[in-house]
């Protein structure tokens, strides 16, 4: 496992979470996250508030509107303003989403980028021209999708192709692996398996919809359920107990009950980091799920 700047378990800043949020200590959440383009310019009395939580808490930021996938040119100034961002508020990391959201102009969406080689080496490229703009390594996050257009690779292959390409990490999302799994029909532990351990870095878990016995929906809108902390759980057995966020969108519900999934990520790493430390013939003590 690699070593990230941000450790243990976060969570996602939202703005309307912004009183809610404020008893909270390190103690509780290791870190937060926030999507940039919601936060860049902000000023006032929001903007205050938000730099309150950026000199107590370690932050990284995920962004929503990079677009790596698109054939439009790269948003230039887009990527200056984060860049300021991350330097002004001391912004630990940046990752983005493996897909792609404006063709000719911003489609609101995150739609799937075509598993293709021609598409390997197109985002690769973008991915690198990202990198050496912001001096840093990125993680790509892997994403839900409903349908493949002109799909010559497996998901599988693709992410790991741009992975290795662009020579940037892997942002982990385990609720998508689930999600996916169950609309695209694979095993997800055989998904998580083929995963390069040596670039995963940083981990998000998240709810999901239930549309059809056959059809997920990643909307982040409600609890985490069991079979998505299992395979939270199998990640950390094979990559180690990497720093996870929880992600919570809409639907919020009280702080208690989001600290409530923080705490199981905290469990769960946990038992992990107790179960490197033991004898290889000493069993890890079980996890209390909630």
């Amino acid at each position: 496992m690699k070593s990230f700047p941000v450790q243990g378990a976060g969570l996602g800043l939202r703005r309307s979470l912004l009183d809610d949020l404020q008893h909270l200590t390190t103690d509780d959440v290791q870190f937060m996250e926030v999507a940039p383009e919601n936060w860049i310019h902000l000023g006032g009395r929001m903007g205050k508030k938000f730099r309150q939580y950026t000199e107590k808490f370690p932050f990284v930021c995920h962004g929503l509107s990079l677009s790596i996938g698109s054939t439009d040119p790269l948003d230039m100034q887009l990527l200056a303003d984060i860049k300021d961002f991350i330097k002004t508020h001391g912004i630990r990391y940046y990752t983005e989403h493996l897909s792609y959201c404006s063709d000719s102009g911003h489609l609101y969406d995150l739609i799937p980028i075509p598993f293709t080689e021609e598409a390997v080496r197109h985002v690769a490229q973008r991915i690198t021209q990202v990198q050496d703009f912001l001096g840093q390594r990125i993680a790509m996050e892997n994403v839900s999708y409903y349908c493949a257009p002109s799909q010559e690779m497996s998901e599988i292959e693709f992410i790991n192709a741009v992975i290795e390409e662009a020579d940037c990490d892997l942002l982990l999302d385990v609720n998508n692996i689930y999600v996916n799994s169950i609309n695209h029909r694979y095993d997800p532990y055989e998904f998580l398996a083929q995963l390069p351990a040596h670039k995963a870095v940083y981990v998000h878990v998240a709810g999901h919809f239930d549309e059809a016995e056959d059809l997920r929906v990643d909307t982040h809108g409600a609890d985490v359920i069991d079979p998505v902390w299992d395979l939270l759980d199998a990640a950390y057995a094979r990559f180690g107990a990497m720093p996870t966020l929880l992600e919570r969108d809409f639907n919020i519900p009280p702080v208690q009950q989001l600290m409530v999934e923080v705490d199981t990520i905290k469990s769960l790493q946990a038992a992990h980091q107790k179960s490197t430390s033991l004898k290889p013939s000493a069993q890890p003590t079980s996890v209390k799920r909630w």
